[in-house]
């Protein structure tokens, strides 16, 4: 009897559903990216070959190029989207596309919203699009490259500087932005850290009275900007002076896993123009 009602519980055990597991998302095999950021850094996974389509803005890395524009990454048009049969579209997070990932999920597309607006965001972004893509040994190879760059200590402040992303009206860059962090890690005082949002608007006493020693310009041009010659603007000391350093976009126009080149690159050119 014994032998028998072990043989029932055993058997019972066995016809046990085995315990729930976290289900793996599928591998995407075609991404359409909605972010400058994000296409970069799909491509620098080795996930490029699986992006189908791209915003306006993402051209960078050049391979980017040849992948077919859908348009805007804010407020997308998801027709564009749908039309390029995705299995993932990756959303840069904004209250705009909170509206276009509920359109994409009632169309039955899936879709990952990811926040690209400072460093450590981007290590984020890379693990969890390597998951996604089936590149996780890249994603976290990413990962750790930018948690090694925000652990490594600021050198000596070179050059006090202004970004000046816009001159009409006058918008500087503040401490929630990534330009913010990479001027730190270069050896540059942002005289608008204090500043807690990404950017806002100021005047251009609010400039002069905040007196950086150079102006830091989003370009690829090595021409100084048109606003210099205004006389307004020449009120700034610096900008009478001619101290500017132009960032060229594909290095400094985004968060990305090319940061710890741009920081290298940034402190050098304080060097050079500290020694002016």
């Amino acid at each position: 009897m014994r032998r028998l009602l072990l043989a029932s519980l055993l058997a019972i055990v066995g016809c046990r559903p085995a315990p729930d597991r976290p289900a793996t998302p599928p591998v995407a095999q075609r991404i359409v990216s909605l972010a400058p950021s994000s296409t970069e850094l799909l491509f620098a996974l080795g996930a490029g070959g699986q992006v189908v389509g791209r915003t306006t803005w993402c051209r960078y890395p050049p391979a980017a190029l040849q992948v077919t524009d859908v348009g805007d990454g804010l407020n997308p048009n998801i027709e564009a989207i749908a039309a390029r049969r995705p299995d993932l579209v990756v959303l840069y997070r904004s209250q705009l596309n909170e509206t276009a990932a509920t359109q994409l999920a009632r169309l039955g597309i899936p879709s990952v919203t990811l926040a690209q607006d400072r460093l450590e965001d981007i290590g984020r972004a890379a693990r969890a699009l390597g998951r996604l893509t089936g590149r996780q040994t890249a994603g976290d190879s990413i990962g750790a490259a930018m948690e090694a760059l925000l652990r490594t200590p600021a050198p000596a402040p070179i050059r006090r500087v202004a970004f000046v992303v816009w001159d009409n009206p006058p918008m500087i860059i503040g401490a929630g932005s990534y330009l913010d962090q990479l001027a730190t890690l270069a050896g540059g005082v942002n005289v608008f850290h204090d500043l807690s949002a990404a950017s806002a608007t100021v005047s251009i006493e609010t400039i002069v009275a905040r007196n950086p020693d150079v102006i830091l310009v989003l370009s690829d041009s090595t021409a100084p900007p048109a606003y210099s010659a205004r006389r307004e603007w020449r009120a700034i000391r610096a900008v009478r002076e001619g101290r500017f350093i132009m960032l060229p976009a594909d290095l400094f126009g985004r968060p990305s896993p090319s940061a710890p080149a741009a920081v290298a690159a940034l402190h050098r050119m304080l060097e050079t123009e500290a020694q002016r």
